[in-house]
């Protein structure tokens, strides 16, 4: 059966020079009553997300703002018996590997491990060099990286892509170098496949191709919903679920228990 985490998607949260609209300790209950609630329903586990944070700097380093994702993921942990990760936005790999690694929390999720992307936060460059010495000193957390994350670009891609027009290079064997460069050089445990944007699912062939060579794992980031589900069910390893499941199906909403509960059905009865 495929792994399936659901996300929370966490309200803007304090930091040194801005004030949530909500408390640190109703940040806190929000993340844990709905991480509940996920685990009841059958969920595989939970990724906490700096979700409200938007526009998104390329790395947190705020001191409160790390300190409060620290005590909402603690406080998770604690609470329920499944897997839980860390994904703080846009590209904090190491401050969420520190995180995972204080806590408790099993994995994380990194937009740009070895890539570097045109975001709308700038230019990202790869976080695997930053995490080496955290992941050598502290192993045990799970990596799951993006390839060619939404909302971005990846440079590499772009110049193949004009390289192309002089010395054609297949797709296929552009894609299967940086899934490689991945899973051996970033040293990633699953990929992440996204659509365009936030809620939107990756194009099938894409999948497929993605899968194909694919030395790791491969899990679809975004989009998936009770209408497309079974599209994708054959094609992946995993599932991360997030809009769907929100109230109305819109990311940043709070947790609609009874769109949860129908999306864990159609994979359950796999």
């Amino acid at each position: 059966m495929v792994e399936v985490i659901g996300v929370v998607h966490l309200p803007r949260l304090p930091s040194m020079y801005t004030k949530s609209e909500k408390s640190i300790d109703e940040i806190v209950s929000i993340a844990v009553n709905e991480s509940k609630i996920l685990e009841e329903q059958g969920y595989d586990g939970v990724i906490i997300e700096n979700y409200g944070d938007y526009p998104y700097k390329k790395r947190v380093e705020d001191p409160l703002t790390i300190a409060v994702m620290t005590r909402i993921t603690r406080a998770v942990v604690e609470k329920t018996r499944f897997k839980v990760g860390v994904n703080i936005l846009r590209n904090s790999g190491r401050e969420a590997y520190a995180v995972a690694t204080a806590t408790g929390a099993r994995f994380i999720r990194v937009n740009s491990l070895v890539q570097t992307i045109v975001s709308d936060s700038g230019l990202i460059e790869p976080e695997a060099p930053l995490m080496r010495e955290l992941m050598h000193n502290y192993p045990g957390v799970e990596i799951y990286a993006d390839f060619i994350v939404k909302h971005a670009g990846d440079l590499y891609l772009i110049a193949t892509y004009w390289k192309n027009m002089v010395m054609p290079i297949g797709i296929e064997t552009v894609i299967k170098d940086v899934l490689y460069d991945l899973a051996w050089r970033g040293k990633a445990d699953k990929i992440v496949l996204t659509g365009l944007r936030t809620g939107e699912p990756p194009d099938l062939p894409y999948v497929k191709i993605v899968k194909k060579h694919s030395p790791i794992p491969v899990v679809i980031g975004s989009g998936i919903s009770v209408e497309n589900a079974d599209l994708y069910l054959d094609l992946a390893d995993g599932f991360i679920v997030g809009s769907f499941i929100k109230k109305n199906g819109i990311a940043g909403n709070p947790l609609d228990p009874e769109r949860s509960a129908a999306l864990i059905g159609k994979f359950k009865k796999k």
